[in-house]
């Protein structure tokens, strides 16, 4: 079998997480973050529609890690997103740390949203 190491380039590829945090390009972030593929940073969560909005344009979906295990976003979150464009896919953070990953190795236009696992 042949394997290919994926490359990011300059995008800003999840390396791991563990309670509280996440390891992206080489930085820790604690807390619930947005990592889109030119940054990443501090994230209010699911009450903070706002920052995922400023990506209206940049990005086709956005996957949101709602912790530990799968859990329901609030309507309004869903709808501001999906109403500018973007689509919502919702998931469990170590999930959508790998998919976000995936998609972003095949140059996909995609973010991640991610609360902490504890």
């Amino acid at each position: 079998m042949r394997l290919t190491e994926v490359t990011y380039g300059s995008a800003k590829a999840i390396e791991g997480y563990g309670p509280g945090f996440f390891r992206v390009a080489g930085h820790v972030l604690r807390g619930p973050c947005l990592i889109t593929p030119w940054d990443a940073g501090p994230w209010g969560g699911l009450a903070d529609s706002a920052a995922p909005l400023a990506l209206a344009g940049r990005i086709d979906v956005l996957f949101v890690g709602t912790g530990t295990a799968i859990a329901h976003v609030p309507a309004a979150f869903r709808e501001a997103l999906e109403g500018q464009g973007i689509g919502v896919e919702i998931m469990a953070s170590p999930t959508a740390a790998r998919t976000y990953n995936v998609l972003l190795g095949e140059g996909r236009r995609v973010a991640v949203a991610l609360m902490p696992v504890e």
